[in-house]
């Protein structure tokens, strides 16, 4: 009988150093990720925790001695790997990261050629299975290891979204949390300068340190905002940038420190692609809609629902070519990003419509907060989040207009909706909610379904 690896999830691999994921395990995922795949040639890439590189290195040797030649691009955010497999032509690629979780965990993102993820449903159950078996094939050639660094192509490649040439004098404050944002923000902002573009990028925590001196790079936690929000007051910059711990994500706050829900950013980057590809098609996720319905039917796009999580957003963003996704969790997606998560691409965009539109962020927005305002994601831990879910409908559902299932439960009514699911990485329930233009009756229905749930 083999020992179950408990840190494959649903999308990716996470878990606690020493107990669920350690150098012996890294190695077997090395080896059983070249027995599934049989790459030719993979990328490999870490953060910046403290265990990451020896990880990353256990992984290598895995992948090395299953006859998989492997290039190191060395310490990268998660979409820096998706770029080099796809940019090198390569057969698939890893990244060793565990983002925003504690400071005692690690994990690994992997993809296929051409960026495609690896989730539960597309092969990370059956390298889970074989690297649990931990009985490898012999191999006639062990692999070669070289290194790179795909930092300039990569950063080319960012600066095609916007046109240097319509940014106006900015100034924005950039938290990178000590993640692994922070050489590629050097890199954009050497670019700004040899380019003379007036823009000021003030960094705040931009050195990279696995110790988190600041706190753990997570902006969706309140106690993690404040340093963002001083700064950008005390700067009186245009915007505010924070990045979670492999820049996947992106965090943005307006001229007067104010952190912007992401659904709201969906909104604006959809409307943006719009003006620009009239037509053109957006996917959007279940747990807050619409806004984004509105927008992309006013701007003459088709919006089209996928189930909430990067693995189905990217596949849904490919089966219908479309130029722009994004969910309300700050992932978006782009048809020229090999249809993957940037944390980049979205700030860059937004400083440029701070130029041509010459309004500031608070303004572009304003209006569609207060059309349909949100109190944002809510989480509670339960001991039964199933049978929670259950109560809440049985509550709600003879009255609801439509009743939707795609991801957990999404319930509308005539004023009002919310959505309702477990996470597919921590054991929480998490609930969106949103009406029109009422904050009383928005406040009042998320006051009695968090009464509900928490019985």
């Amino acid at each position: 009988m083999f020992n179950k690896l408990r840190c494959f999830k649903a999308y990716d691999i996470r878990g606690q150093l020493g107990t669920e994921l350690n150098t012996d395990i890294a190695y077997r995922i090395g080896r059983a990720f070249g027995e599934y795949l049989n790459p030719k040639k993979v990328v490999v890439g870490s953060d910046i925790r403290l265990t990451s590189e020896e990880l990353k290195n256990a992984l290598t040797e895995g992948l090395l001695d299953a006859g998989v030649d492997v290039i190191d691009i060395g310490m990268t955010g998660s979409e820096e790997i998706y770029f080099a497999t796809k940019y090198l032509g390569l057969d698939g690629g890893v990244e060793v990261t565990a983002s925003h979780n504690p400071i005692d965990y690690n994990g690994m993102k992997l993809v296929r050629s051409e960026a495609r993820p690896i989730s539960a449903d597309t092969g990370l159950f059956d390298i889970r299975r074989i690297a649990e078996e931990n009985n490898f094939s012999s191999v006639k050639k062990c692999g070669t290891l070289s290194k790179k660094s795909t930092l300039i192509p990569y950063v080319d490649h960012l600066m095609t979204y916007v046109d240097l040439n319509s940014f106006k004098p900015l100034k924005l404050v950039i938290n990178s949390g000590n993640g692994a944002a922070g050489h590629v923000i050097d890199a954009i902002e050497k670019r700004f300068n040899n380019a003379k573009i007036p823009v000021e990028i003030i960094k705040i925590h931009n050195e990279a340190d696995g110790t988190f001196p600041n706190g753990i790079p997570n902006p969706i936690l309140l106690e993690n905002r404040q340093d963002t929000i001083d700064a950008v007051t005390a700067n009186n910059a245009d915007m505010g940038i924070a990045f979670d711990g492999d820049f996947d994500r992106c965090f943005m706050f307006d001229e007067k420190g104010q952190f912007i829900e992401g659904y709201y950013i969906v909104g604006l980057l959809s409307d943006a692609f719009l003006q620009k590809n009239p037509g053109s098609r957006i996917i959007y996720d279940p747990r807050l809609t619409w806004n984004t319905l509105d927008i992309v039917k006013e701007a003459r796009g088709e919006a089209i629902m996928s189930k909430s999580g990067h693995a189905f957003i990217k596949e849904r963003m490919r089966k219908e070519d479309a130029i722009y996704g994004g969910e309300m969790s700050a992932h978006h997606y782009f048809r020229d990003f090999a249809y993957c998560d940037s944390g980049m691409i979205p700030w860059l965009l937004v400083a440029e419509l701070l130029c041509l539109q010459s309004m500031s962020l608070s303004k572009m927005v304003e209006e569609r907060i207060a059309k349909y305002p949100s109190p944002g994601e809510i989480n509670s831990k339960l001991h039964n989040p199933k049978e929670a879910i259950e109560r809440v409908l049985n509550a709600y559902q003879k009255k609801a207009l439509v009743v939707d299932k795609t991801d957990g439960i999404s319930l509308e009514f005539e004023k009002w909706r919310f959505n309702l699911r477990s996470s597919n990485t921590e054991p929480l329930v998490r609930l969106n909610l949103e009406s029109r233009g009422d904050i009383s009756l928005m406040e009042e229905k998320t006051a009695e379904i968090l009464n509900l749930l928490r019985q």
